[in-house]
This record gives C-alpha cells, structure tokens and sequence, in this order.
C-alpha cells in the first residue's frame, strides 16, 4: 500500500477543482528522462510535462540558475527594468527575426497579447479590424479569447457564446484561407503542427499561403510556438522550416524548462504598436522565469539540441513505423522531430497510456484515438527505442 499516494490523492479530492482527469501516480523526483513515484518506482518519460522539460528534469544548468537568481532576488515587477529579462529579449530576437519582445507565464497569455496586439495595430492605422482567421483543429489555449481562437468547436459549447470575430478554415485548404483573410481581417493565427490535436502537421501550402494573403491584405501572420518552439520539431522554431517569418511569434511550454514563462516577439514594424497601459503582467519576464529561460536558451542552442532532435525524430519515426506494422490497432505514425504520435483506429488510448504506466513508461492520450510523445531533447536513442517498444507491445497487446 502506497500511503504518501493514497494522501495526495484524498486530499486532491477534498480540496481541488477537478478539472483535470489525472492517472493514477504522483511524481516526487526527476532527473535528466526519468521520473521517480511516491513509492520509489522509476519512470522513462516520454512526455516532458506536455513538451515543457525539454532539457529533462533538474537540468544542472537550470538548478544552478534558479538556485542562483532565488537567493539573490525573486520579484520586483515590471514597473523596473529586470537584467535577465532584457538579456532573455536580445537572445530570442537574435535566433529568430528582427523584433521586441513581451514576457507572459502562459502560452495562453502569450496568444492574448498577440491578438491584442494586432487589433491594437489596425486601430492605429486608422481602420480598425476584429476579425481572426484560424485554422479547424487548432488550439491556442482556454481563456475566451484564445478558446474562441481554437478550432474546436465541443470546447466552446459550455462557455459561449464564444467571442466574435473568430472564423476557421479548414486544415489543409490554402484555397479556403486565402478567400477568408480580406480587408476586415486583423490576423491570420496557426499552429504549424497542432499539438492539442493529435499532432496534426499544417502543410507548407496552407502556411505559404496564410503569408500571401496577410502581406496583400496587411493582416498579421501570427504564429503560436507554444509547442513547436525550443528545438521540438528539429529547428529552433519551427517556422524556419518553412521559409516563412511570422509577424508575431507566441512561445511558452519549453522555454524555461518547467518554470512558467511565456512569450511574443512582433517584428519590428509591428513593434510600436502597444504603449504603455496596453498590455502588462504582474508576474511575466520576472527574474526567476527570465533567468531559467537563460540557461534553457543557451543550453539548447549551444548544444544544438535542435538538430539533435532532428536527427533522433527521424530515426524513432522510422523505428515506431516499422514497430507498427502488423499491428491492426495503428492506421498511422506522424511528427516532426521529438514531437511524435501514433494513430489508432479505436479511442483505447488512455488504455494504451495506462498500460505503459505500468510498464514504467509515460506516454500521453493526446485525444481518444492518439498516442503522442514529446521526450526531452535530451533523451538517447537506446531510451527512445526502449520506449518505443514498450508502446508497440502494449498497442500489440491490445489488439488481442
């Protein structure tokens, strides 16, 4: 009998919001990819906290960061200048696009402040513009505006209405986004890849073509990184991919390898476009948050991690492909560097997830019938495959 776990949850019950619907474990240690449970079992996890650790648990670099920044100075706000912040600004505009920044806790918040932002934009430009074309299937978090954003129309049904001005299109007509950005449009806001989705990777006609008709129309191209961003899908942002810069860029989840932290970058003939009292966050760009996000950055960049996961990605897609031949229950394996999923012709995938718990092994139900994998960027290729494996046998094991 686990009792610290039978606690945790007791007291979860009594006392929390029940908004989440959790698996059965309680994590109490981690290092580098593995996890460790109330009752001491390890775990080889596949899942970063949704994308976030993307150097693995308790990185040293990070430790020492936030252990640094804590006992010298946590918070003043940002009604004075904060260094790790101003230096956090320059390295994200000096690997992405000429722009600013604004530093937020949520990839929510992040995508709040772009679409005010490009609102704010138009107003100044003497014609104002509400509209904002998003894709189908997209998700850009769960305040109202950014639901209202999202693509998915059972999250909105308990809270509408929904906010206006929202129109989506479908996920792989470039045709059909081309025809809704006209000149009431504000933005065009897309994931590349749809995280929330299942992993569902937008094609570079629809991205080509969400660019095309912003620059004819003027509407803004912004792009949300939430997931993408920090090495994921083999670049640093996956927009570069593409060959398309974005006018806004929204990052959060990886970024400061567990602390909350977000972000956007507006390109700099955008960048003027908030003043003073337009926008502001108590807590965004504080010293803690900036100073991990730091140590996160350079890390990431001066290991090149990004390539690294590339190069992996290409490699386990291959592996889980050939692992899931013959195995009826998978229709399909797709993704982009770490940012992977598995198809599967029933919704038995929290099933599959509670089965490779068992098996020590953390994998996520992304949606009913999709199995996604997000592994830290620091993860080796014999632990990759390892947990593969464990995946195909227990979706092998569920087909019988």
């Amino acid at each position: 009998m686990d009792e610290r776990f039978e606690l945790i949850e007791s007291l979860d019950a009594e006392y929390g919001l029940q908004t989440f619907n959790r698996l059965p474990v309680a994590f109490v240690r981690g290092e580098g990819t593995r996890l460790w449970d109330t009752a001491g079992r390890e775990y080889l996890d596949l899942v970063s906290g949704l994308g976030v650790t993307v150097l693995g648990h308790c990185h040293p670099a990070v430790t020492e960061a936030i252990r640094e920044q804590a006992a010298r100075l946590v918070h003043t706000t940002n009604l004075y200048y904060v260094e790790p912040q101003a230096r956090l600004a320059r390295l994200l505009v000096e690997n992405s696009f000429p722009g600013r920044c604004f530093f937020a806790n949520s990839g929510a918040e992040a995508n709040e402040g772009a679409l005010k932002l490009a609102r704010k934009y138009h107003y100044l430009e003497g014609k104002p513009r509400g509209k904002v074309v998003c894709i189908e299937g997209a998700f850009h978090g769960r305040t109202l505006a950014t639901l209202s954003a999202t693509g998915q129309p059972a999250k909105w049904e308990p809270f509408k209405p929904v906010m206006p001005g929202f129109e989506h299109v479908a996920l792989d007509d470039p045709g059909a986004l081309s025809d809704a950005v006209d000149e009431e449009t504000a933005a065009v806001m897309l994931e590349l890849i749809q995280g929330e989705s299942g992993v569902r990777p937008v094609s570079s006609e629809v991205i080509s073509a969400a660019r095309e008709a912003c620059d004819r129309t003027g509407a803004l191209l912004l792009v949300d990184e939430v997931q993408t961003g920090l090495g994921r899908t083999g670049k640093l942002f996956a927009y570069q991919h593409y060959g398309v810069t974005p006018d806004v860029m929204t990052l959060a989840k990886g970024i400061a390898n567990g602390v909350p932290a977000a972000a956007f970058i507006v390109a700099s003939e955008f960048a003027d476009a908030l003043s003073p009292g337009d926008h502001g966050s108590t807590f965004g760009g504080g010293f803690l948050a900036c100073s991990a996000a730091l140590a996160t950055m350079e890390t990431v960049i001066g290991e090149d991690l990004p390539g690294k996961a590339g190069r992996l990605g290409e490699l386990l897609l291959e592996r889980l492909r050939s692992m899931m031949e013959g195995v009826p229950l998978v229709t399909g394996v797709r993704g982009s560097g770490l940012m992977l999923a598995v198809q599967l012709e029933r919704d038995v995938s929290r099933q599959a997830v509670l089965a490779c718990l068992e098996r020590g092994v953390l994998v996520n139900n992304v949606t009913p019938d999709v199995v996604r994998l997000l592994p830290p960027l620091i993860i080796g290729e014999e632990e990759a495959t390892r947990g593969a494996r464990v995946l195909a046998d227990v979706l092998k094991g569920l087909d019988d």
